[in-house]
């Protein structure tokens, strides 16, 4: 089951030599035990270390958002059941802490991001019985909060560890924030995909999120009314301010159907919803960067490996 969560292997055991993640979070950690004058080989048990907590969130994510389909086949508790899977997950859990064990610096951010990544899981389950609009909406920094825990906590973890196990534990704590900041521009996309995104891509069905009643940025930005009371009254007349008229009414209704979710993806985006959700990740990103410059400023493929996550919203 193991090696079915990490791509290795098909569901009856066969090898698989296609599969896996993207392999973002180890990438970041040995690019920075680089980019600090060390072998990459040198953070490979922290590179190993987040890829298992991701490889055990994301099993337990299925099970809790009822997601049957994760990189182009079946979920792990789809094609085990949910027991079998939630042990499974608990394995990779203990045996990414057994990799770290040794470091306790790096181990202390490992388990920081263990906590944050549990907050942020938490109240991302919290936000969807929270109402669209009025009294109890949530809002975009509710929603940054969050995202800078479940997503950009591991992230944080992977480059401070890096660092760490590089010879530069000083560096730790910038880039442990560094990795935060990235987290939530990378969530922002994965939210603008999970609405916009090819399936023959992503590996998971669009409008998901919406039909869940899920908390996404784009959709929280769309209906988010303008500040200056002028501003709301012009707003009202155009047709970015009808668009977040009728999605509020659309998403009152509650439980949507495929066309009513093609209908609310389509109003998001003429109420301007994916393009400031674009606009907030580019901004998160550029402070990530702004770190990265500042602490390892010969880091070039980090750099590049981190801007590449804007590439995936095209």
């Amino acid at each position: 089951m193991a090696a079915y969560a990490l791509g290795w292997s098909d569901a009856d055991g066969t090898p698989q030599e296609a599969g896996g993640g993207k392999n973002l979070r180890p990438a970041i950690a040995m690019l920075c035990a680089e980019a600090v004058g060390s072998p990459a080989e040198s953070a490979l048990p922290g590179a190993v270390a987040v890829e298992l907590v991701h490889a055990f969130s994301l099993v337990h994510d299925d099970i809790i958002d009822h997601d049957e389909r994760r990189r182009h086949r079946e979920a792990l508790w789809k094609a085990y059941g949910v027991g079998p899977a939630l042990l499974a997950g608990d394995s990779l859990l203990a045996l990414a802490i057994d990799q770290v064990a040794g470091d306790s610096v790096a181990m202390r951010y490992l388990s920081r991001a263990l906590v944050e990544l549990v907050r942020g899981q938490t109240e991302d389950m919290a936000f969807e019985n929270r109402p669209w609009t009025g009294p109890g909406e949530v809002s975009a920094q509710e929603y940054v909060e969050m995202a800078a825990g479940k997503t950009g906590g591991l992230l944080g973890a992977a480059a401070a560890a890096g660092v760490v196990l590089g010879g530069a534990p000083g560096l730790a704590e910038r880039m442990w924030t560094m990795g935060r900041e990235l987290g939530v521009a990378f969530q922002i996309i994965d939210d603008l995909l999970s609405m916009w995104g090819d399936p023959a891509v992503t590996g998971k069905p669009i409008h998901n999120d919406l039909r869940r009643g899920k908390k996404t940025f784009p959709v929280i930005a769309a209906l988010a009314p303008p500040a200056p009371p002028a501003a709301a009254l012009l707003a009202a007349a155009r047709p970015a301010g009808r668009a977040a008229r009728e999605l509020s009414a659309l998403l009152a209704v509650g439980v949507l159907d495929d066309d009513a979710v093609r209908r609310a993806a389509r109003l998001v985006t003429e109420a301007g919803g994916r393009a400031a959700a674009l606009d907030q990740a580019r901004l998160h990103l550029a402070t990530a960067m702004e770190i990265a410059d500042e602490c390892l400023p010969a880091a070039t493929e980090l750099r590049d490996l981190c801007l590449s996550l804007i590439d995936r919203s095209h």
